[in-house]
């Protein structure tokens, strides 16, 4: 006997079971170039599958999170740290009855622009930029999706649905967002996007926040007698030690750093749910009239949470070793720059080709973007074996 799966049916059985102001895949607001339905998933999870399938989501194996990735195999990369915003931005989603599929691709999508080296190598690229349009790694990311993926026969990048690319765009300035066409139009009317944008944002936070002092610990840089001075920290582990009092301090930690983000889901479901009763929301489309984000965490909860990450700004982030981490990393890409730049017959023959196109078109403006471009592609380590390279040339 012959089965034959109805996905239409499924589709609108899954949507049923949504609540109002979740995004639908069938109301959404498609794709640049369109490419009809397909026969076995829905709009969102064709994103999410693309997304996955790409090379700029690999690259992220090998792609700094705050340390370097040849410092140690078992700190966040930005792949771990992907996949591990979309795990609790799927469980926050879930549980408010969101859309989950659109969730995934927004979490697993968000880190695709991201340079090597971190926060350091975005401030870095961002300096060589500073008089051609300037680097950001969120725009950055819609530029990987839109345009700089070649996997498919019929378009430039994934092609993918204006819902997860309005997401994948958090933040955006308005003279960047007047050139974006409609992914930008919310920035200028200071709207907002649907619930599971604002949520994996949020969840992004909770994610680097909680597994930074994890690779903190891990590196010895913070201790837990600092962190018993951040209230958010003190409080579980206090909770911890009473009732597991003779834990290793491994496991201790562990506990402490799981409680934290089980009660930061826990207020932001609460305070979520609270914002949406209280302005009477029914809609995806009330979500995005908003002049403020729903997705919320209460007052106290954010003033702990905002301690929690001037901690870590403080005693990590700035840390000596890091700041000399960074500053050797800055140096790699800002050389990298210089000399693609002013030696663009050096760059590799496709980006090359690419290189005199644009400086044709564009002038130095072109120049510099596809430099820029090639740049932010680059894992640690590739950059580090380039910046070698040219340096042995």
């Amino acid at each position: 006997m012959t089965i034959i799966y109805d996905l239409n049916k499924e589709l609108g059985l899954h949507e049923q079971s949504l609540a109002p102001y979740a995004t639908r895949s069938s109301e959404s607001r498609g794709r640049i170039l369109d490419e009809g339905e397909c026969e076995t998933r829905s709009e969102f999870q064709r994103d999410r599958d693309r997304i996955i399938h790409s090379k700029a989501f690999r690259r992220l194996e090998y792609k700094t999170q705050v340390f370097i990735n040849h410092e140690g195999d078992l700190y966040r990369t930005r792949l771990t740290h992907s996949i591990e915003v979309a795990q609790i931005a799927r469980s926050i989603s879930r549980a408010l009855g969101l859309n989950e599929d659109l969730t995934e691709a927004i979490a697993l999508a968000h880190d695709l622009g991201h340079t090597a080296f971190g926060h350091a190598g975005q401030d870095a690229l961002n300096t060589c930029m500073r008089d051609y349009g300037g680097f950001e790694h969120n725009l950055q990311s819609l530029r990987v999706v839109d345009t700089l993926e070649e996997k498919y026969a019929n378009f430039d990048g994934l092609n993918l649905t204006f819902e997860t690319r309005e997401g994948i765009l958090k933040h955006c300035s308005l003279k960047n967002a007047r050139n974006m066409g409609a992914v930008g139009e919310r920035f200028i009317q200071r709207t907002q996007p649907g619930l599971e944008a604002q949520l994996t944002n949020i969840a992004d936070e909770i994610a680097y926040n909680n597994h930074d002092v994890d690779d903190g610990l891990r590196s010895g840089l913070i201790t837990i007698e600092q962190l018993r001075q951040v209230e958010i920290f003190e409080h579980q582990y206090e909770q911890v030690v009473a009732h597991h009092p003779n834990l290793h301090p491994k496991r201790q930690s562990n506990e402490v750093i799981r409680r934290i983000i089980n009660q930061l889901i826990k207020d932001l479901l609460h305070t979520t749910s609270s914002n949406l009763s209280k302005n009477n929301i029914s809609s995806a489309a009330d979500v995005k009239a908003m002049k403020t984000p729903l997705a919320a965490f209460s007052l106290d909860i954010k003033a702990k949470n905002a301690a929690l990450k001037s901690f870590l700004y403080k005693n990590l982030y700035q840390h000596e070793r890091v700041q000399e981490m960074s500053a050797s990393a800055q140096k790699v890409i800002t050389e990298l720059f210089e000399t693609f730049f002013n030696q663009p017959e050096r760059l590799p023959e496709k980006h090359l080709y690419l290189a005199q196109r644009m400086l044709k078109k564009e002038g130095d403006y072109g120049l510099a973007r596809v430099v820029a471009d090639y740049i932010a592609g680059m894992t640690d380590r590739y950059a580090l074996s380039q910046h070698q390279q040219l340096k042995i040339d």
